[in-house]
C-alpha cells in the first residue's frame, strides 16, 4: 500500500507550552488511521498543522502529501489538496438549508449566479451517498445531530476529499448513530478514500482502525497496526496513560446517609409548543453521599429534567415539588437553586459552563462571586488564592490560572466547570454527561473527583450515554424513557441488558 501522507518531526510551540514535539505520522492510502491520545496530548494541533490552521513557518518540521512536500498557508491550501477536516463543533448553519450548507464556500455558480438545479442535483447524490434520505431544501436544524454528521461528511465529499480527518466525531451520538457513522467510514474506505479518527471511544478504534497512532505529551509514543495483530484496549490504554490502567473507574465503597433531595411529581412542557409535555409525573430520591444515575436514550428528557430542576432553565408550565433535607424549596431561578444547594454541570461545557475567552480565575469563582469579594468589589488576591487552590487539588494541567479556558484541553475544561461548582459549596451536584469527550486517563481522575464529593456527604446525580460508566460509578440508577422514570435498580444488580430491556418495554 503506497503512502499518502507523511508528517515529519512537527514541533508546535506556544508561548510556555511544547504542544509538539518531534512528532511523525505516516497514513497509507486507503486506510482508516486512528489518532489517539489523552486530552492535551497534542491530537487536535496535530490536526491544525496538516489542515493549514497552523501556517507553514509557525511550526518546525515537513509534511509531505502524496510523495511531494506541501506548505499550507491556510485552510483554502489544504482543502484544494483534498485534506479536508471536520472538528468536533459542527461548522454549519442550522437555518439554513441541507443543500446551502453543503455548498457554502463552495457555491456551484457563474457569474456570480448560483445553479441551484446542479445544486440540488448533486445534494442529492451526495446525501444518497452518505444513506441520508432528507430532501435537499430540508433546513438542518430540523434534523438530528447523527445526520448532522453525515451531513458535514457529505460536505467534505463535494471538495474531493482524498484524507478525510474526523475529530471525535461520534461523541455526541447515541449508539445507533455511531454505527452508522462507522460503517460510512468502511465505505468511503472500499471508494478509496482515506480517513484519520481521531477519537476517545476505544471500542469504536477498534472496530473500523487499519492502524493505530498514540500521542502522549506532545509526542508520538507508538503506531499499532490492527491488521497483523489483536490489539487490546488495555495495550492502548497503557500507551496513551504511560502506565497500567488496571481499573477504569476507582474502588469505592459507600454506605448512603439519610435523605438529601426529593423530587415529587415533576412536570415540564415544552419551552415552544405549549401541547407538549417532556417531564411527566417525576418521583425520585437522592440521598447523602450516593451517586444516583440516569440512563435513558437520547431524547428521553434527562438533560431537560436536569436543566428544569435548576432554576427552570428549560420549559414552561413547570408543576412539582423538591425538597431538600427534608425542606420544600424554591427554584424558580438560577440563583435559588444555587441558595438552596443545587449545582449543575451542563452537558455542553464550552457553551453552556464556560466563558471561553476569559483566564481559567474568573471561570472558577464566577457561581460564587460574593466569596471573593469585599463589600461588592472583587478582591482579585483572594480569588487569584481560590483559582490557584482549585488548580492543584483538581490537577489543572495549566502552567498559569490566567491561561484562558479556550486553549486547555477537554478535560482540563471540564475540571475547571467541577470546580466553579464546587466552589458554590453544593449539597447536590448534577452532571450531565460529565466525561464526554474526555480520554480514559482524565475519565478515572474526574470519577475520582465524584467519588471523594459523596464520601464528603454531598449527594450527585449523574446523567450519562455511557452505561458502562453508570454501572461503574453508580450506587443506584433510574431509567428514563419518553419524559418518565420507567424503572429503578441498584448499579450492583443492573447491566446494560436490563437497562435497555426497561427502555425497549415502554
Amino acid at each position: 500500500m503506497s503512502t499518502l501522507l507523511q508528517m515529519r518531526g512537527i514541533t508546535k510551540v506556544f508561548p510556555g507550552v511544547r504542544a509538539l514535539n518531534n512528532v511523525s505520522i505516516s497514513v497509507e492510502m486507503g486506510e482508516i488511521h486512528a489518532l489517539v491520545g489523552e486530552n492535551g496530548a497534542g491530537k487536535s494541533t496535530l490536526m491544525k498543522v496538516l489542515s493549514g490552521v497552523y501556517p507553514s513557518g509557525s511550526y518546525d518540521g515537513s509534511i509531505l502529501f502524496d510523495g511531494q512536500q506541501i506548505l499550507l498557508s491556510g485552510i483554502s491550501d489544504s482543502e484544494s489538496l483534498g485534506i479536508i477536516i471536520i472538528h468536533q463543533e459542527l461548522a454549519l448553519v442550522p437555518l439554513l438549508s441541507i443543500a446551502e450548507n453543503l455548498f457554502i464556500g463552495n457555491e456551484i455558480a457563474k457569474a456570480g449566479v448560483i445553479n441551484w438545479r446542479e445544486v440540488y442535483q448533486r445534494t442529492e447524490k451526495l446525501l444518497e451517498k452518505v444513506g441520508l434520505d432528507e430532501r435537499p431544501a430540508t433546513v438542518l436544524g430540523k434534523i438530528g445531530v447523527g445526520k448532522q454528521q453525515l451531513v458535514e461528511i457529505a460536505k467534505a465529499l463535494a471538495k474531493d476529499v482524498r484524507l478525510l480527518i474526523l475529530d471525535e466525531p461520534t461523541a455526541a451520538l447515541q449508539e445507533n448513530d455511531s454505527q452508522n457513522l462507522l460503517q460510512l467510514l468502511l465505505e468511503l474506505k472500499s471508494q478509496g478514500i482515506t480517513s484519520i479518527l481521531i477519537s476517545h471511544k476505544l471500542d469504536e478504534v477498534r472496530q473500523v482502525a487499519d492502524r493505530v497512532t498514540v500521542l502522549r505529551d506532545g509526542a508520538t509514543v507508538s503506531t499499532l497496526d490492527c491488521r497483523t495483530t489483536s490489539i487490546s484496549e488495555d495495550k492502548i490504554v497503557q500507551d496513551m496513560v504511560g502506565r497500567d490502567l488496571s481499573q477504569r473507574y476507582p474502588e469505592h465503597q459507600r454506605t448512603p446517609g439519610e435523605l438529601l433531595m426529593q423530587v415529587k411529581n415533576w412536570n415540564v412542557w415544552h419551552p415552544d409548543h405549549a401541547e407538549r409535555q417532556v417531564i411527566k409525573d417525576i418521583n425520585f430520591t437522592v440521598r447523602r453521599g450516593e451517586i444516583v444515575g440516569i440512563a435513558g436514550l437520547m431524547g428521553s428528557g434527562r438533560t431537560e429534567l436536569a436543566m428544569s430542576l435548576f432554576g427552570k432553565s428549560y420549559g414552561r408550565a413547570i408543576s412539582g415539588e423538591v425538597l431538600v433535607n427534608g425542606e420544600p424549596v424554591k427554584l424558580d431561578t438560577v440563583d435559588q437553586a444555587i441558595a438552596a444547594g443545587l449545582a449543575y454541570c451542563t452537558e455542553d461545557r464550552k457553551e453552556l459552563g464556560l466563558i471561553l475567552d476569559d483566564p481559567i480565575v474568573s471561570n472558577i469563582t464566577l457561581a460564587n462571586l460574593a466569596a471573593v469579594a469585599d463589600g461588592g468589589i472583587l478582591n482579585t488576591a483572594e480569588e487569584s488564592r481560590v483559582a490557584e487552590q482549585y488548580r492543584r487539588t483538581m490537577n489543572i494541567r495549566t502552567p498559569t490560572v490566567f491561561q484562558r479556558v479556550l486553549n486547555l484541553s477537554g478535560g482540563n475544561q471540564q475540571k475547571v466547570v467541577l470546580s466553579k461548582w464546587l466552589f458554590a459549596d453544593p449539597q447536590v451536584l448534577i452532571l450531565d454527561e460529565p466525561t464526554r469527550g474526555i480520554d480514559v486517563g482524565a475519565k478515572f481522575e474526574i470519577y475520582s473527583i465524584v467519588n471523594e464529593l459523596a464520601a464528603d456527604g454531598r449527594g450527585v446525580l449523574m446523567i450519562s450515554s455511557e452505561m458502562p460508566e453508570l454501572l461503574g460509578i453508580c450506587d443506584r440508577l433510574y431509567v428514563m424513557s419518553e419524559g418518565r422514570l420507567v424503572g429503578e435498580m441498584n448499579a450492583a444488580d443492573a447491566s446494560q441488558e436490563s437497562i435497555m430491556s426497561m427502555i425497549v418495554s415502554e
